[in-house]
C-alpha cells in the first residue's frame, strides 16, 4: 500500500466531502479504515492519521495566506 497516496487520497476526500470531514473529525481511525477498507495495526493507522491531520491543516493555512494576498 502506496500509504503517500492513500493519505493524499484522503485528505481530499476530507476537504471536498463535508460529511466524510464530519466523520474524520469525530473518529478519524474509524474514518480512515473505512477508506482504506482494510483493518491496519493501530501504529500503521495512527500515522495515516497524523499525515492526514498535517496536509489538511498545511493546506488550510495556505489557503488563508493566498487569500491575505489576493491569490488563492
Amino acid at each position: 500500500m502506496d500509504i503517500k497516496a492513500k493519505i493524499e487520497e484522503i485528505v481530499e476526500k476530507v476537504k471536498n466531502d463535508k460529511n466524510f470531514e464530519a466523520e474524520f473529525k469525530a473518529d478519524p481511525v474509524k474514518a480512515v479504515e473505512k477508506v482504506v477498507g482494510v483493518d491496519l495495526p493501530d501504529d500503521q493507522i495512527n500515522k495515516i492519521v497524523d499525515g492526514i491531520k498535517a496536509k489538511v491543516s498545511v493546506d488550510g493555512i495556505k489557503d488563508k495566506l493566498g487569500g491575505l494576498f489576493g491569490k488563492k
